[in-house]
């Protein structure tokens, strides 16, 4: 009977990252302003891409979905967070908490996928440009975002079933900001090896193989650009990647800092700031590197702008 009561825990309290309200109150400031200009930049990449159409290649279509992916991995964290800086009330469901959970480990890997696919597509682009259109296909595209989903889909769904049986009579207080692997395993009385181990698994297969196609797609564009005689020819190609290789550089260093070690080495102050960066920074960033950095992606917006004021001018014309 014991052992049943200890698994229908109502729900977990979210400790966050301080107790001092002072810092609350700035980091719910400074978090807020960082959702917004996350919201209004992966929204206006978005919708910049969609209404430029020589922005409609697989490059800007990878690039949507990153946007999409950033966009809603932060929705599912960076509101709750607020709150609970905000507020007295800390509390989530356990229903909430594994669905919190759920949608964050799609999401999250997905993007590593995600990545691996755009760093291929600059392969491509880079290394076979005459072959680059028949290469990159809506149907590869296609294929290869649909691929990653259902991948992601099938695992997220494995651990949120294993973490969904746990039985907890320690505490419900989660040592996180959010309800992330680590401190709801560190909070279980259950054996959790086999859980660990899937995690594990799981994590190392989508980091370590997405990290394998992108080191030698750049390992073969590095090849490549060594080829190229003229110095301008070079520096065009690097700077192709430039963006994509910094998004890849933060991203991953967080991300391997956070999930590929044991439950045993879990560090509350270490991985809360490593898991600020991937949850509530990062995605801030990336459309932020994708447009500053892209003089293509510059030259879209003057164009959407200029077609969005034509046709005002337009409209006043005929009323």
């Amino acid at each position: 009977m014991g052992r049943r009561n200890s698994t229908s825990v109502p729900g977990f309290i979210l400790m966050g990252l301080t107790d001092s309200a002072e810092t609350q109150l700035v980091l719910s400031v400074l978090f807020l302003l960082i959702y917004l200009i996350t919201v209004l930049g992966n929204m206006g990449m978005i919708l910049i891409i969609c209404l430029d159409p020589q922005l409609h290649t697989p490059m800007y279509f990878f690039l949507t979905h990153l946007s999409f992916l950033d966009l809603s991995y932060s929705s599912v964290i960076t509101p709750k967070t607020l709150q609970n800086l905000l507020t007295s009330t800390k509390s989530i469901s356990f229903l909430g908490c594994v669905t919190q959970m759920f949608c964050f480990i799609l999401l999250a890997a997905t993007e590593c996928y995600l990545l691996s696919s755009m760093a291929y597509d600059r392969y491509v682009a880079i290394c076979h440009p005459l072959r680059y259109e028949v290469i990159m296909s809506t149907v590869l595209c296609q294929a290869l975002l649909t691929g990653s989903y259902l991948i992601c889909l099938v695992e997220s769904t494995m651990i949120a079933i294993f973490m969904s049986r746990l039985h907890f009579c320690k505490s419900n207080v989660i040592q996180h900001f959010f309800c992330d692997i680590s401190p709801i395993l560190a909070l279980s009385c259950s054996d959790t090896s086999e859980l660990e181990i899937i995690v594990y698994i799981c994590a190392a297969s989508n980091l370590v193989l997405s990290l394998i196609a992108i080191s030698g797609s750049y390992l073969s564009i590095l090849f490549t650009v060594l080829k190229i005689n003229s110095a301008a020819g070079k520096k065009k190609a690097f700077s192709t990647c430039a963006s994509h290789l910094l998004g890849i550089t933060i991203f991953y260093s967080t991300m391997v800092f956070t999930y590929l070690k044991p439950k045993t080495s879990y560090s509350l102050g270490k991985d809360q700031v490593a898991s600020v960066f991937y949850t509530i920074v990062i995605p801030m960033l990336n459309p932020l590197i994708y447009s500053l950095r892209n003089k293509v992606v510059k030259k879209a917006v003057v164009r959407v702008l200029q077609k969005r004021e034509g046709s005002r001018q337009l409209i006043s014309q005929w009323c």
